[in-house]
């Protein structure tokens, strides 16, 4: 992988009885340098975080230079599930998700198939992203690189907090 831009990607804050779109921000750095900001939206709770997230960054002028795309936890507002593998196969690159601690998968899986449209599609991207990994007091699921690479982007992009700045930045 190149040491090219990446990009990091986070939704906003909302009220907890918020209903409707939720914007998401992607922060474009090159190295340490903040080189662009892309924002786009998704619903809250629905389907459509992996097609806004590749009209956002495949659409950016940004696109040809990028070598990563990380985002902050597997779903956006809420429970709308990003295809990690879809994204990577339509960008053409690697996606790193990243969270600060490993997730509830069992209130995760409950509260989808109980509460949330289309829940069991949501659960099955889920699985299918495989089970988060501990790399750099982080945990991470991944498409598109390995371990190692994965580890790379995080040090290369870690600089004053845990989280790499793309998504420090997002957030």
């Amino acid at each position: 992988m190149s040491a090219g831009h990446v990009v990091g990607i986070d939704d906003a804050r909302f009220p907890r009885d918020h209903r409707g779109d939720v914007m998401i921000v992607g922060t474009v750095f090159s190295g340490s340098r903040l080189d662009g900001v892309l924002s786009s939206a998704v619903r809250r709770d629905g389907a459509d975080s992996t097609d806004r997230i590749e009209a956002m960054v495949g659409g950016s002028r940004f696109a040809a230079q990028l070598a990563a795309v990380i985002l902050q936890g597997i779903a956006l507002a809420g429970f709308n599930v990003v295809d990690i593998h879809r994204l990577h196969e339509s960008l053409g690159l690697p996606v790193l998700v990243v969270a600060r601690r490993p997730p509830d998968l069992d209130a995760i899986r409950r509260a989808l198939l109980v509460n949330v449209p289309g829940g069991r599609r949501k659960w099955r991207l889920i699985e299918r992203a495989g089970p988060m990994k501990p790399v750099e007091d982080l945990w991470i699921q991944r498409a598109g690189l390995d371990i190692d690479h994965a580890r790379a982007v995080i040090r290369r992009h870690a600089r004053e907090s845990l989280l790499p700045e793309p998504l420090r930045m997002a957030h």
